[in-house]
């Protein structure tokens, strides 16, 4: 009987190494009590950079009811830039077949209109434009000039009107310079009386090639070249361009006169040049 006893406990010590070696069980919490979360560490703090101010630019609008970006509307359906050509303060409409005056930007300074079909300029084709220093309308087929057509252009300094269908002149600023009126059908009832008297900065007139009978006088004193060649012209006042009472005086600016053409003799009047600085182009015989 010893030995199944010696076994025995044998193997109660082995068991009981065998449960000590064992590690406890954790704690078990009961169901209903709450965990706290894990401790996390704060973010590391960042300094914070300002953000500049952006200032809101607006893009541009286009102003449909004013002159637009390419100038004033024209009666073919586009604006005058469009149909000729603006450079600075210049417009230029030479050979586009236009009919009347097309509306200028307010700041028009040289308008050139040369070889068209204009056949009016009215009293409203340049109203406002207070800038406007010269006009070509060389070559259209021009009849008629409104009296105030020019007359309100305060800076209006020359004038190109050659190679129209004109018989008579309007009223000009007193601002003028030059006035060219070539090859036209100007008569002499169609230029009012002492119509250039006025005009006291006028260097160049040339009425060359029209239908005159006589000299528009006076001519004043700031001219340097007047020319009337081919003309009708068969007469002079002897005070055409001297003073006759005053036998001292002189017009040394007015050098280019051409009289060539006309039926006039100019030998017939001596006494009409005394003042000139050279005797003007024409028949002496």
């Amino acid at each position: 009987m010893k030995q199944p006893l010696t076994c025995l406990a044998l193997a109660l010590s082995l068991l009981e190494i065998e449960v000590g070696t064992v590690a406890p069980p954790p704690n078990i919490l009961p169901v209903n009590q709450n965990v706290p979360p894990p401790e996390t560490p704060p973010p590391a703090l960042e300094e914070e950079v300002p953000l500049r101010s952006r200032t809101t630019t607006l893009p541009p609008r286009l102003d449909f009811e004013g002159p637009g970006l390419f100038g004033p509307q024209t009666g073919l359906g586009l604006p005058t830039c469009l149909l000729c050509v603006c450079i600075s303060t210049s417009v230029y409409c030479d050979d586009v077949d236009l009919e009347y005056v097309p509306p200028l930007p307010k700041d028009t300074t040289y308008f050139y209109a040369r070889f068209n079909k204009i056949k009016r300029v009215g009293g409203n084709d340049f109203l406002n434009l207070n800038k406007l220093k010269r006009i070509d309308l060389t070559g259209n087929h021009i009849t008629e000039l409104h009296e105030d057509a020019f007359l309100k252009l305060p800076a209006l300094q020359e004038l190109l009107l050659a190679e129209n269908k004109i018989r008579s002149l309007p009223e000009l600023p007193v601002t003028m310079r030059y006035i060219d009126a070539r090859n036209n059908q100007l008569l002499s009832a169609g230029i009012r009386p002492e119509a250039f008297k006025g005009l006291t900065q006028l260097e160049f007139l040339y009425l060359s090639y029209n239908r005159l009978d006589f000299i528009p006088i006076p001519l004043p004193e700031s001219l340097r070249s007047f020319h009337i060649q081919h003309n009708n012209i068969q007469t002079m006042h002897k005070e055409t361009f001297c003073n006759h009472h005053d036998t001292t005086h002189q017009r040394r600016a007015l050098e280019d006169i051409r009289l060539d053409g006309n039926p006039i003799n100019l030998s017939h009047y001596p006494q009409a040049y005394f003042c000139l600085p050279r005797l003007p182009t024409g028949r002496m015989q």
